[in-house]
């Protein structure tokens, strides 16, 4: 699994003792997410690219000790005497312990033990994604702190408590990274894609990315191929497409123009496909059916976002 297949669903459950939360789920907004988890990788894939090392999954390629051993003495130049590769469970288990032992230590986590109780060796191994990011957030501070990774990134931590008088929840928002000095809450919040194209044009380009990918995935049964989200999108066809692919109903071919010809038809074709998401209640901010035939990056992210928001779990 990549970083693509993952995309925004909820975070790895992980068994963690009671103090610990042992449920996550995301409430950031997936653009940060996801802007987050290909910075990481592209990161590390830059800084072992001399090794032949090449990460996809942050969750199944980190676990076992090997990545984060080569990141240590590429980073670090510390070398530690241990096997290059652990093929059991215990032989995994006894490597993280001795790379995270001296990883804390370089990091100087010794005097902020808050921040080294955010992972542990069983967290890393289990695959636990919110311990690894964490750990990964914080080798970027240390060793490469330009590296601009989103402010405000967060999940919500549901901790899920087992007593005599049934199961107790609490929930907490974690932050992964920094806070923007911005507290005023999100009473006026603007729209993730409105936020995203105020972004770099690489972490725009990255989010462009994932939301192509999932298009692509969910029309490959038809077997269509997007590789320019605005242009071709503009005629509404394939929008109608994914809507039905996505919703599960099959749109009559003589309710629109499967071969547009003119403006009058492109327009036809993404107005009714508008009408179609309002009818299933997705909600789609000041979006004109104009905006998208014209090509307007904003308003057709944001109705790709919105069925992505929906259905980011097929």
């Amino acid at each position: 699994m990549n970083y693509n297949d993952c995309h925004c669903k909820a975070l790895r459950l992980a068994k963690r003792p009671k103090s610990q939360p042992i449920c996550t789920s995301v409430v950031t907004t997936p653009s940060d997410l996801l802007c987050e988890w290909q910075i990481l990788v592209e990161w590390i894939n830059s800084t072992l690219k001399s090794e032949h090392i090449v990460v996809q999954s942050l969750e199944e390629d980190l676990y076992d000790g090997l990545v984060l051993h080569h990141l240590l003495s590429r980073l670090a130049g510390i070398q530690l005497e241990v096997d290059e590769i652990a093929l059991t469970s215990a032989a995994q288990i006894q490597k993280l312990e001795v790379v995270l032992k001296a990883l804390d230590e370089n990091l100087g986590l010794s005097s902020q033990p808050d921040d080294a109780a955010k992972w542990n060796v069983k967290l890393i191994h289990s695959r636990d994604l919110l311990a690894t990011l964490h750990l990964l957030v914080a080798m970027v501070k240390c060793y490469q702190p330009s590296l601009p990774l989103p402010l405000n990134v967060s999940v919500e931590v549901v901790s899920l408590e087992v007593n005599k008088s049934g199961i107790k929840s609490d929930k907490q928002i974690e932050f992964i990274t920094l806070q923007s000095e911005d507290k005023n809450g999100g009473a006026n919040k603007e729209d993730p894609i409105d936020e995203l194209l105020k972004l770099d044009a690489h972490k725009i380009a990255t989010v462009k990315k994932a939301i192509l990918h999932f298009v692509n995935k969910n029309m490959s049964p038809l077997r269509l191929q997007v590789a320019d989200v605005e242009q071709q999108f503009a005629d509404g066809v394939f929008l109608l497409l994914l809507i039905g692919q996505l919703e599960e109903f099959f749109i009559p071919l003589y309710e629109f123009y499967l071969s547009p010809d003119g403006h009058s038809e492109m327009l036809h074709n993404v107005t009714l496909a508008l009408d179609l998401l309002n009818d299933r209640e997705i909600q789609v901010s000041d979006v004109d059916p104009e905006d998208i035939v014209s090509q307007d990056v904003s308003a057709t992210l944001k109705v790709l976002y919105a069925l992505f928001k929906k259905h980011k779990n097929k």
